[in-house]
């Protein structure tokens, strides 16, 4: 079956959040949120280091909500429930529908952190991934000194399979940076 003709929905709600795929309209909030967490999210997030106008990201969002229904990338806001604010974003990213795998990838804002926000977010895609869209695997990749990303896939017991050692470079200093492979797989009976 071709990817676009997937049907599932374009939300997922748990207790304390809306998680969804982007629609017009959220580029301004998206915008601010990474401007007031700018500081901690560039050391991690290259996109983060020069933040484009809000008709830029705008247009991004835009773009994220065409790729979200041509099923090539789903970039999912996630909000609060009581609020309706944007305090990070998450999705499932390279995505291999022959498999069917998924990498989530996800970033919150500084004044939400340590509030349990990312992990329930997390929970949720991953078991949105494995009992909607039929994933095998589900990874999560992230800079092997970013402890605060790998915690979240620690409690959420993914299985550190391998650490990718000099990877990459950082895009900030050009230093060589390992990279942690985590990932949890379908649950056979």
């Amino acid at each position: 079956m071709k990817a676009i003709l997937r049907e599932f929905p374009d939300q997922i709600e748990t207790p304390r959040l809306l998680i969804r795929s982007p629609m017009p309209g959220d580029g301004a909030m998206v915008r601010q949120a990474v401007i007031e967490s700018q500081e901690e999210l560039k050391q991690w997030l290259p996109w983060a280091v020069n933040i484009p106008s809000e008709e830029e990201y705008e247009v991004r969002v835009r773009e994220g909500q065409l790729k979200f229904l041509s099923r090539e990338d789903m970039w999912l806001m996630v909000l609060l429930k009581e609020t309706g604010q944007i305090i990070g974003g998450s999705g499932l990213h390279r995505i291999n529908w022959d498999v069917p795998k998924f990498e989530i990838g996800y970033w919150l804002h500084t004044a939400h952190t340590g509030k349990g926000y990312m992990t329930e977010a997390v929970t949720a895609i991953s078991n949105f991934a494995f009992d909607v869209l039929h994933a095998e695997r589900v990874e999560i990749r992230c800079d092997a000194r970013n402890e605060r990303s790998a915690a979240v896939a620690r409690r959420l017991n993914f299985t550190h399979e391998a650490t990718l050692h000099r990877h990459g470079r950082h895009h900030l200093t050009n230093d060589l940076i390992d990279t942690y492979i985590f990932a949890k797989l379908r649950q056979r009976s």
